[in-house]
């Protein structure tokens, strides 16, 4: 296929409205599975009695099934299906925009229902990048649950400035160096060792070469480790608000973006701060730089 601009665009505009319906099981066993990866003990020991789930645990479930024989050069499925053939060789989850009606319950079937809202194409220092925005809505029986818009964005291959950058990041953390971008009024420190990144790959079926496979990241990739999965840390910033900042409380709304890359090789930190009726959070990279920004309000 071509990789003219002004050849394909057409194509990704017309993909637009297509839709997509999947149903899912709230399985216990993945449930259990994260539970474990979380440290959660009494949630993996008895997932039933642990009420709702927590708030992004469902990104464990309803992942994209595709046969061996169809997945790209990175581990993802081919492009051309429901997603529009974007003619780039990377992707990332640029953020997220979610509203609940109600939370998810262990065992429920749910149905997702997506439709492809946006694609736009812009240019920057970077090179050629193609945005495309889907909207995810759940529900069940009872009736909606969630609903999420999630920005992917394909990119260029890295140039040579970005690789530079990538490189001297891994010389500062080898270094030592540290200093806070931001700082928020709660601070959680983490780790995501490859361990963590496998297994959690694993739970949500995710083949994504740049979360396990480091050669792949380092030779083709210019990545100084493996990367720490978007929708991983998003999910630990909101563990951060229910278990630290306020427990017990339910979510309503969260939104976050994803400004630079997180990676194994060093440890990371969460951060919270209320600001204006809500609760500003965000994540700090490998050396202390904003990796994601977000906004949580509460029910």
């Amino acid at each position: 296929m071509s990789m003219d601009p002004s050849e394909d665009r057409p194509r990704l505009q017309d993909w637009i409205g297509r839709t997509q319906v999947t149903s899912d099981n709230l399985s216990i066993v993945q449930l259990r599975q994260m539970a474990a990866l979380m440290d959660d003990v009494g949630r993996m020991r008895e997932p039933m009695r642990a009420g709702p789930l927590p708030a992004g645990w469902h990104w464990l479930y309803f992942a994209p099934l595709q046969v061996q024989s169809r997945l790209g050069r990175d581990g993802h499925p081919q492009l051309g299906d429901f997603l529009p053939p974007v003619q780039l060789p990377r992707r990332m989850w640029a953020g997220s925009r979610l509203r609940w009606s109600r939370d998810f319950e262990a065992g429920m079937a749910v149905t997702q229902t997506s439709r492809i809202i946006n694609v736009y194409e812009k240019s920057g220092r970077s090179g050629r990048m193609v945005f495309v925005t889907v909207e995810h809505r759940y529900a069940n029986n009872d009736g909606p649950i969630l609903v999420e818009e999630q920005d992917i964005v394909y990119r260029d291959a890295a140039t040579d400035a970005e690789k530079q950058a990538l490189e001297k990041l891994g010389q500062q953390v080898r270094a030592g160096v540290h200093a806070f971008e931001r700082t928020g009024q709660t601070v959680m420190p983490w780790t995501a060792d490859p361990v963590m990144l496998f297994r959690y790959s694993a739970s949500t079926f995710n083949g994504h070469r740049i979360h396990y496979d480091v050669d792949f990241c380092r030779e083709i990739e210019g990545y100084p480790g493996l990367v720490v999965h978007g929708p991983l840390l998003a999910t630990l910033l909101l563990h951060l608000v229910q278990t630290r900042v306020a427990p017990g409380r339910a979510l309503a709304s969260f939104e976050f973006r994803a400004l630079k890359p997180t990676f194994d090789i060093g440890g990371f930190h969460l951060h919270c701060s209320e600001q204006d009726g809500a609760l500003q959070v965000w994540t700090t990279n490998n050396i202390g730089q904003v990796g994601i920004e977000g906004r949580v309000t509460l029910r």
